[in-house]
């Protein structure tokens, strides 16, 4: 069984689908990893610690001659897979919603592409999970940079020259990014309150000490879609919700979106209307940017001033954690991968529940029932 790593080339990609940990971890496995040269550097891994960890690494033709397996966190090119076994296994982040072309080019091609961003969201799966593991670091990410792009301190301060008064922070989308939003902006002393569509949130707001903002005048709309996704809301709630966050955002200092909804375009939170509303020194950080945005007016990598407020937000937030976030994805590849790993056949034989769910194509075809609907 020979496992690839190959070098991130999507433009800003700094991560690696690989650590030192997780090759050593897989060599205990049985297989040969063989790892690109330079592959680790933009995530501060060295090729030396990817060698004295067992790996071989070569240049990229090298890595994915004979490859059983490829690993990478953006899903590599097909003329990338040229030399791999016929039915070669890709393992990485597809985005298939978006780059169908993609999946018809690894069906076309007889590769095995497996999207880590449909794993389910089942409790035996959490480990394996990509999109939660980065989400967390994105959520914290969002919060240090708009405290870096905000004028003034978050905590409260008492000086011998007068107080400062602490900064208020709006988070808006409770999944797993607004979790650490929200966790991150109180550790750095900010009020913080928080607002989702789904209803089962308002607890995990309370536990971490922030103020849930929640519409409570339309009754019965839970907004809870299959596997813990927030589904997009009737138009009755969206007014209502729209009035309130106009209300309350009037009155905030930094604002975090982070609404996504699974194979469709980012939903608006934030207008342009809504912004005008906001003090002059404000800052926005739409965690969607790169889905379409959450927020009226955002650009991805782009500081946007309107109306005296700044709007931000990063087109591969985790990407600027690159040694955490490559740490964190190469374990939840590895844990996806040994969980099912048969010791006889030396080789990963993936079940129905998790294999149907992120498999995209097979045998020359896209399998996937999500991409076929």
């Amino acid at each position: 069984m020979r496992i690839a790593v190959l070098k991130e080339q999507a433009v800003g990609e700094t991560r690696v689908a690989a650590s030192p940990e997780t090759v050593k971890k897989f060599t205990a496995l049985g297989a040969t990893m063989a790892v690109e040269e330079g592959a680790g550097a933009s995530a501060s891994i060295a090729d030396s610690a990817y060698r004295e960890a067992g790996a071989e690494v070569v240049p990229a033709a090298d890595a994915v001659a004979g490859a059983d397996i490829v690993l990478g966190v953006q899903a590599p090119d097909v003329m990338a897979l040229t030399g791999a076994k016929p039915g070669a296994w890709v393992a990485a982040v597809f985005d298939p919603f978006s780059q169908k072309e993609l999946v018809e080019a690894y069906a076309k091609g007889g590769f095995e592409a497996l999207a880590m961003e449909f794993m389910p969201r089942i409790t035996r799966a959490q480990s394996m999970d990509v999109l939660s593991s980065q989400s967390n670091l994105a959520g914290y990410k969002a919060v240090l940079a708009a405290a870096n792009q905000y004028g003034r301190a978050f905590p409260m301060m008492m000086t011998a020259a007068g107080t400062v008064s602490a900064a208020k922070c709006f988070v808006m989308g409770v999944g797993v990014a607004g979790l650490q939003a929200i966790a991150t902006a109180r550790r750095l002393g900010a009020q913080v309150s928080a607002t989702d569509v789904r209803s089962a949130t308002k607890e995990q707001i309370l536990s971490l000490g922030a103020k849930p903002i929640f519409v409570e005048s339309v009754a019965g709309i839970e907004g809870e879609g299959s596997g813990g996704y927030a589904t997009e809301m009737s138009e009755e709630y969206q007014k209502a919700q729209a009035e309130l966050v106009s209300s309350h955002i009037a009155k905030q200092d930094i604002v975090i979106t982070t609404a996504l909804i699974p194979g469709r375009a980012a939903p608006r939170l934030i207008s342009d209307a809504q912004i005008a509303t906001m003090k002059p020194g404000s800052v926005i950080f739409d965690l969607a940017v790169a889905q379409g945005g959450n927020v009226e007016g955002s650009v991805p990598d782009q500081v946007v001033e309107k109306h005296g407020v700044f709007i931000m937000g990063y087109s591969n937030t985790p990407a600027h954690l690159a040694a955490d976030a490559s740490a964190l994805y190469a374990r939840n590849l590895f844990n996806f991968l040994s969980a099912f790993w048969d010791k006889e056949a030396g080789k990963p034989v993936l079940d129905e529940e998790i294999g149907d769910a992120v498999r995209l194509t097979r045998g020359g075809q896209v399998v996937s029932e999500r991409l076929k609907g």
